[in-house]
């Protein structure tokens, strides 16, 4: 088998193109028209390699050969292919390239292999505001419910969207992921970091994922006249939320050097340029390595906002709208991939954790997982400057094939 790195960069130029943003980067959310034909032009190049595909009740895709049964064992590979707004070519795209050239490359070596790639619906979560829709719904921990709630920009749910597309909602719960028919899952994905490209590391062994705290939180004061209020007799909203900003940023140097907190989203009321805010609502993602830092850190970002609007005369609510634990990756994937990679002449692979979250943090609980990672040049992402090495996202796919066709775990 050959991987062909010339055609594994044509795709990715090819994907970058279907985008509701020319110009201005990769815009792809799911369950779009431009979502679907990044999804299609996959599946096509697929099946004119000898593979089949089927759509499952939640909107994966997952494709194999189809000279290899369906409920037989599988390594299972993929990522995503929905984007943030005006992101890079790279993200989760890569995850879906590499299995694929596999894939094209065994079917020219006229070789079956135990490979099944899935494209997960909604990843990113900036279609739906919660990512992993796809991983969550297959693995069944999100609920009809949970699923029905969850709204677009057009404000309809993935359910409504996704009919289109070849979601089934009355079905979600009953085609679950059946890890029996899987021997384990290995993620490939672009570092999303400036470590290893700093430290001219091409492709790195993944062994643990960061775990996520995410906050709703709503600081309230009082609107009043920005020129007769004198600065003592103020509930500025606005200034609470301000120094809560600075002190939360402050906050994960006290706790590891992997913690990080960010302030993504923020929205002021009246937001008038001569009114005293009475309203400021905001959003934090706060990730680390260990459970208890998250815990630690979960209630120190509480007491903080509290402690702050208490000072200030203002009120606070907070609200924890998802808690992902930091995940141990497989010890057997782990060691597999070890072993293939001496095959494959990286001697002296380097391993790593990731800070992003991927689907892979979904499925570890429920089959053997690890994940590969790719250098990305100075750690730049969700931007139209991502660039990683296409040599080396072919040595990932070398890598994956590796273990692929070395057999099982142990």
């Amino acid at each position: 088998m050959k991987i062909d790195a010339a055609r594994i960069a044509a795709d990715l130029d090819l994907i970058a193109g279907i985008t509701e943003t020319p110009g201005g980067g990769s815009s792809r959310p799911t369950f779009t028209p431009q979502w679907a034909f990044a999804r299609d032009y996959v599946i096509g190049q697929a099946k004119t390699a000898g593979c089949d595909a089927i759509i499952d009740p939640a909107g994966n895709v997952h494709i194999r050969q189809n000279a290899f049964g369906w409920t037989d064992p599988a390594w299972l590979s993929g990522s995503h292919i929905d984007s943030v707004p005006h992101g890079g070519k790279f993200d989760g795209v890569t995850g879906i390239v590499v299995p694929l050239e596999i894939l094209r490359a065994a079917h020219e070596a006229k070789r079956t292999i135990p490979l099944e790639l899935i494209i997960f619906a909604e990843e990113e979560g900036t279609t739906f505001n919660l990512g992993m829709l796809g991983s969550r719904a297959w693995a069944g921990t999100l609920t009809m419910s949970d699923l029905a709630k969850l709204k677009n920009r057009d404000g309809v749910s993935p359910l409504d969207a996704g009919r289109a597309y070849g979601v089934l909602a009355d079905q979600i719960a009953t085609h679950k992921l059946d890890p029996t028919q899987y021997k384990g899952l290995i993620e490939v994905h672009v570092e999303q970091g400036p470590a290893m490209w700093e430290q001219n590391i091409p492709i790195s062994i993944v062994t643990a994922i960061n775990g996520r705290r995410q906050f709703a939180c709503t600081i309230r004061g009082v609107a009043n006249h920005a020129g007769s209020t004198p600065m003592n007799y103020r509930q500025d909203a606005l200034v609470g939320f301000g120094e809560i900003a600075v002190a939360l940023e402050a906050l994960p140097k006290t706790l590891s050097p992997s913690t990080v907190c960010t302030i993504g989203q923020v929205f002021n009321k009246p937001n008038a340029i001569n009114v005293i805010a009475d309203e400021s609502t905001f959003t934090i993602d706060f990730r680390s390595s260990t459970n208890d830092i998250l815990d630690r850190g979960a209630a120190e970002i509480e007491q903080t906002i509290k402690s702050i609007a208490a000072k200030r005369k203002l009120t606070a609510d907070i609200k924890q709208t998802e808690a992902l634990p930091a995940v141990a990756l497989d010890e057997g994937v782990i060691n597999a991939l070890r072993r293939a990679a001496k095959h494959v002449g990286l001697d002296n692979v380097s391993e790593t954790s990731s800070g992003a979250l991927h689907d892979a943090a979904i499925l570890a609980p429920l089959l053997p997982t690890a994940m590969v990672f790719v250098a990305s040049k100075d750690g730049i992402s969700h931007n139209p400057g991502e660039y990683s090495r296409i040599e080396d996202i072919a040595k990932a796919a070398e890598l994956l094939a590796a273990v692929v066709q070395r057999g099982d775990v142990a």
